[in-house]
């Protein structure tokens, strides 16, 4: 599903006030031949995916100072998703990152844009992300088989991001 066929069903409120489920928050990758798709034509991540783990991995540095005891600085972060369920065939998110290109590619062959952000409020990031498959289809006989795709930030930092009606671009 592509995300501007997502999001004609819902419209965000920038004023949403609330609890948040796992459920309102949406990862879209390009998945174009050439990596220059408009956001509205992400993929989703969404067909056959139980569960999306959004993780913040960030990069400290301790030091202990005289008399201030230990300290801990913050000096990076690394932004990571991982893509979990059962593997879905004509799926456009799954069938791209479990093709060949993919599942062997390395380098910038592997990179492309994602869009993290919540259909409640709009609120998010827009970054590039490496694909990785750390699993292409495990499970026991007679069993759905299972996937396992983490996508990990590259190049520079998510910039914010806001869903809008009008654009999928800010």
């Amino acid at each position: 599903m592509k995300l501007s066929e997502l999001m004609a069903n819902h419209t965000p409120n920038a004023a949403y006030e609330g609890f948040v489920t796992n459920d309102d928050f949406v990862l879209a990758v390009d998945c174009s031949e050439n990596g220059s798709a408009d956001v509205g034509d992400y993929a989703v991540a969404q067909l056959g995916v139980t569960g999306l783990d959004a993780n913040l991995n960030p990069v400290t540095q301790d030091k202990t100072y005289i008399r201030a005891g230990q300290s801990t600085m913050k000096t990076g972060n690394q932004r990571s998703f991982t893509v979990s369920g059962d593997r879905y065939v004509g799926d456009e998110f799954q069938d791209f990152a479990l093709s060949h290109a993919i599942m062997y590619g390395t380098g910038q062959t592997v990179i492309r844009g994602y869009v993290y952000f919540c259909l409640l409020n709009g609120k998010g990031e827009k970054g590039a992300a490496s694909i990785i498959v750390n699993s292409d289809g495990s499970g026991s006989a007679g069993e759905s088989a299972e996937v396992d795709i983490e996508i990990r930030k590259a190049s520079a930092q998510p910039t914010e991001y806001t869903y809008t009606e009008t654009t999928t671009e800010v």
